[in-house]
């Protein structure tokens, strides 16, 4: 028999609010760049979102994320430096007209916003063989991954921004925070309260990408090229579709 406290409960759905304020999360989140403003997040608050992101799933309940806070200047500007490093190596890489785009991207978060957080995977803290990832060795960073939505989409629900800051050499990443060899680095974070946040993806504004028709990425049964992937969202309709309506994208913090 369960106990009252950990035993299954009922798998009601959520009321029409609700779901409405977790799609509009999730359809408003935004990958912040250098919108951040410098008010310091209240201790609850941030303590909310760690929270949020400690209860993602995780492979044979591994829990093998770790959260490094990092409000120290001089700290942040060493991480900063190694990003401006790896930032002109990646610009190089792109070809003239995308350099230019790419040059117009204000990517200062790291040190305008408050706080930055790097989320870490500890591949050894449920030892040798863990349930679940027997066969699939990566399944301990796709949980830690979870934990980053999670985090994320709290932060949006509280007006807080987050930049997920990926162009860095690992090694400069590991040398400036103490880092061991065993644990992996997932994301590192930019995150604070913002001036506003963009109505769309900067990056579809800016025309480097436009985000892709889902019905061209759904397959039936198995993995198919062909011309007709199926019409899944006749079945399954958008959020508005279904008398769920997200809210109009804020464009306040």
């Amino acid at each position: 028999m369960h106990d009252k406290c950990h035993g299954p409960t009922a798998a009601d759905s959520f009321s029409k609010d609700e779901r409405a304020a977790v799609y509009k999360a999730i359809h408003t989140r935004r990958d912040v760049r250098d919108q951040f403003l410098p008010k310091p997040i209240p201790d609850e608050v941030l303590m909310r979102l760690l929270d949020a992101a400690h209860h993602a799933p995780s492979v044979g309940f591994m829990q093998p994320w770790n959260f490094i806070l990092i409000s120290d200047p001089e700290r942040k500007q060493e991480v900063h430096q190694a990003f401006t490093r790896a930032n002109e190596e990646a610009r190089a890489m792109f070809t003239d007209d995308r350099q230019a785009l790419y040059a117009a991207l204000k990517l200062e978060g790291i040190l305008k916003a408050p706080l930055n957080i790097c989320i870490t995977c500890d591949r050894t803290r449920g030892g040798r063989v863990v349930l679940g990832r027997t066969h699939n060795r990566q399944m301990d960073l796709y949980s830690t991954v979870c934990a980053v939505q999670n985090l994320w989409l709290a932060a949006r629900a509280e007006g807080i921004g987050v930049g997920w800051v990926s162009i860095y050499h690992d090694a400069d990443m590991r040398r400036i925070l103490g880092i061991p060899a065993h644990v992996e680095i997932v994301a590192y974070l930019c995150v604070g309260y913002v001036d506003e946040l963009y109505q769309a993806p900067e990056l579809e504004q800016r025309g480097w990408r436009k985000r892709l028709p889902l019905d061209e990425l759904i397959f039936r049964d198995r993995w198919s090229g062909c011309d007709d992937p199926g019409t899944l969202s006749s079945d399954h309709p958008h959020p508005d579709q279904a008398g769920v309506s997200p809210a109009t994208p804020s464009v306040s913090g």
